[in-house]
C-alpha cells in the first residue's frame, strides 16, 4: 500500500533545529599533519645554459627514416596497450558525468496501484468503518490504491563538497590523458630502438657474411700450404674450426633479428612479419645533436611530471571532499502527484497532492568511518606529494644520465673506429707474412678474430649512440605530440 504524500516545512519549529545543526558545525575536524610539495629543479645540467631543448620538436621532425615513421605511425593506431589507455580516458570521462549529476536535483516518476485490507477491529479498520469517502458512502472493502507523482531530492552543496568531487574527477580525467601521452612517448622511443637494434644486427650480418668468405679462403690457403708441406693437419683444422664458429654465429644473429622483428611487430600490433627497414650503411648513420636545455623545462615537457601533478590537485580535492563529510548537509525532496482509490478520480483536483521536506543532517555520534576516510584521503594527498617529488627527479636523473652517456659513448666510438682500423690492418699483414713463412697460424687466427670482435663493438656501439638519442629524446619528454 502506497503512503500519503504529506507537506513538511522547517517553519517555527524547525528554527530551533536548524541553529543547533549549525552549533555543532563549530566542533573542530581532526587535525592533519601536512606536506607541501617541492617544485624546485637544479638550473641546468652541467655548465651549459643553453634554452635551446631537444624535447619539443614533434618526432615526425626528430625521425627522419620514411620506414621507422611509418612504423611509429602505425603502432599509435594498433597498439593495445595504448589503446587501453584510450579507454581509462573515457572512464574518467564518465566520471566527470557522474560527479556532475551528484550535486543537481534528481527527479522521478512515479505511477503504481495497490489493494489494502485492514482488520474490522483494527485502528485503521475501525476509523474507516466510521468514516464516509462521500456523503452516504462509505470506503470500499478491500481499499484500491492508485498514484501518480514525480518525485524530486536535492542535497544542496552549501560546502562545495559535490563541485569538489566534480573537479577532482575532472583532474583525474586530465591526468588520464597525460598518462596517454606518456604511453605514447615511451611506445615512441621503444620502437625507435627495437628498430636502431635490427639496423645493428643487420649489420653484424653482413660482417659475419663477408667474415666466413674470408676465412673459408684462408683455409683453402692453408690446405694447399699443408699439400706442400708447410703447414701440419693441425692448422688446418684450427681454421676450419674457426670457420665453423663463425658459421654458427651467423644463425645466432639470424634468431636476434626474428626476435627483435617479432618485438616490433608486437608494439605495431600485428602478427609476426618481416619488418620494412633501410639499406643504408649502418656506419653511416650519425645521431642528432641533442639540447637538454634547462631542468625546468621538464615540468612542462614530461607527460608523467604534469600527470603526478594533476594526480596530487585531485588528491588535495579529495581532502576537502572528505573534510565536509564533517560537516552538516541540507537535504531537500519534493513531491507533486494525484492519489486515489478509484482511478477515475485520480486526475481530479480534489485527488492533489504535495510534500517539501528538508532538514540539516550532520554526523555526531561515532564518526570514525569519515575520519578514516578523512585521515586515507590526507595519506594519499602526502603519498601524492612524494610522488610529484619523486617524478621530478627521476626526470632530472634520467635526462643527465643520457647527456653524460652521449659523451661518452661518442668518445668510445672514436677510440674503438681506431681499432678497428688497426686490427684490419694487422689481418692483412698477418696473412701476408703467413704465406711468406714468417708468421705462426695462431697469430693469423687470433688476428682474425680480434678484428671480427673489434667490429661488432663497433657496430653495437653505434646502436647504443641510438638508443642514447632515442633516450635523451623520451627523458626530455619528446615522443607524444
Amino acid at each position: 500500500m502506497f503512503k500519503k504524500l504529506i507537506y513538511t516545512g522547517l517553519g517555527r519549529a524547525g528554527v530551533p533545529v536548524a541553529c543547533m545543526a549549525l552549533a555543532i558545525t563549530s566542533c573542530k575536524t581532526p587535525a592533519l599533519v601536512t606536506r607541501t610539495e617541492n617544485r624546485t629543479v637544479p638550473t641546468s645540467y652541467s655548465t651549459g645554459q643553453d634554452t635551446l631543448n631537444t624535447g619539443k620538436a614533434k618526432w615526425r621532425e626528430f625521425f627522419t627514416d620514411p620506414y621507422l615513421t611509418a612504423l611509429i605511425d602505425t603502432a599509435l593506431h594498433n597498439n593495445q596497450e595504448l589503446n587501453i589507455t584510450l579507454q581509462e580516458i573515457q572512464v574518467a570521462q564518465n566520471e566527470i558525468r557522474a560527479r556532475t549529476g551528484e550535486y543537481l536535483p534528481f527527479v522521478g516518476l512515479q505511477a503504481g496501484a495497490g489493494v489494502d485490507k485492514v482488520g474490522r477491529y483494527t485502528r485503521s479498520g475501525a476509523i474507516e468503518e466510521n468514516t464516509e469517502i462521500r456523503p452516504g458512502r462509505e470506503f470500499p472493502t478491500p481499499l484500491p490504491d492508485f498514484l501518480l507523482s514525480a518525485n524530486v531530492s536535492w542535497q544542496v552543496d552549501i560546502w562545495n563538497k559535490l563541485h569538489n568531487a566534480k573537479r577532482a574527477a575532472a583532474t583525474r580525467y586530465l591526468s588520464s590523458i597525460e598518462g596517454r601521452n606518456f604511453t605514447v612517448t615511451n611506445l615512441v622511443a621503444e620502437i625507435a630502438n627495437s628498430y636502431y637494434e635490427l639496423l645493428g644486427l643487420d649489420s653484424q650480418l653482413d660482417i659475419v657474411k663477408r667474415n666466413i668468405d674470408i676465412q673459408t679462403n684462408a683455409l683453402a690457403i692453408v690446405r694447399i700450404e699443408k699439400e706442400s708441406a708447410k703447414v701440419t693437419e693441425l692448422a688446418v683444422r684450427r681454421f676450419e674450426a674457426q670457420v665453423l664458429r663463425t658459421q654458427s654465429l651467423q644463425y645466432d644473429i639470424q634468431q636476434r633479428i626474428v626476435e627483435t622483428e617479432n618485438r616490433i611487430n608486437f608494439l605495431v600490433g600485428r602478427f609476426p612479419q618481416p619488418v620494412q627497414r633501410s639499406s643504408q650503411d649502418f656506419n653511416t648513420l650519425v645521431p642528432e645533436v641533442m639540447h637538454g636545455g634547462i631542468p625546468s623545462q621538464l615540468l612542462q615537457n614530461r607527460p608523467d611530471i604534469r600527470r603526478a601533478e594533476r594526480d596530487l590537485e585531485a588528491a588535495k580535492l579529495d581532502v576537502q571532499v572528505a573534510r565536509a563529510n564533517f560537516l552538516p548537509s541540507l537535504d531537500l525532496s519534493a513531491a507533486v502527484g494525484f492519489n486515489s482509490y478509484n482511478p477515475a478520480l485520480l486526475l481530479n483536483p480534489e485527488s492533489l497532492l504535495y510534500s517539501l521536506i528538508g532538514g540539516f543532517t550532520r554526523p555526531f555520534v561515532n564518526r570514525n568511518a569519515i575520519k578514516s576516510l578523512y585521515y586515507s584521503a590526507n595519506a594519499r594527498q602526502i603519498q601524492a606529494v612524494y610522488n610529484y617529488e619523486r617524478t621530478i627527479l627521476n626526470a632530472y636523473i634520467e635526462v643527465a644520465n643520457q647527456l653524460s652517456n652521449i659523451n661518452n659513448l661518442q668518445k668510445s666510438y672514436d677510440l674503438k673506429a681506431k681499432q678497428v682500423d688497426a686490427l684490419i690492418q694487422s689481418t692483412n699483414i698477418s696473412n701476408t707474412l703467413f704465406k711468406s713463412a714468417r708468421a705462426d697460424y695462431m697469430e693469423v687466427l687470433l688476428t682474425q678474430r680480434d678484428a671480427l670482435e673489434s667490429r661488432f663493438d663497433l657496430v653495437e656501439t653505434k646502436v647504443q649512440q641510438l638508443n642514447a638519442m632515442v633516450n635523451t629524446y623520451r627523458a626530455l619528454g619528446g615522443g607524444w605530440k
